[in-house]
């Protein structure tokens, strides 16, 4: 018998490589074609973006922050 927290990575490794392999063969029958995956795609991307955004800053807040400082050092 294997002990208990190796049982537990080896079955959350088994899912996840089953469904990175799900995932694979799914699309590689569409290829770039719209399919019913598109939705989970897009939410991946989202939540990549956000995550980004919240990491770094975002974009807007950077550009507001620099037009800011721009204009404080033109009128002191």
């Amino acid at each position: 018998m294997m002990n208990p927290r190796a049982d537990k990575l080896v079955r959350r490794t088994t899912m996840v490589a089953t469904a990175t392999a799900s995932y694979f063969l799914l699309t590689a029958d569409y290829g770039p074609e719209p399919n019913v995956l598109d939705p989970i795609k897009k939410a991946i991307l989202s939540a990549q973006s956000s995550l980004k955004e919240f990491i770094l800053g975002s974009r807007k807040e950077h550009q507001e922050s620099s037009v800011s400082s721009s204009n404080a050092k033109e009128h002191p």
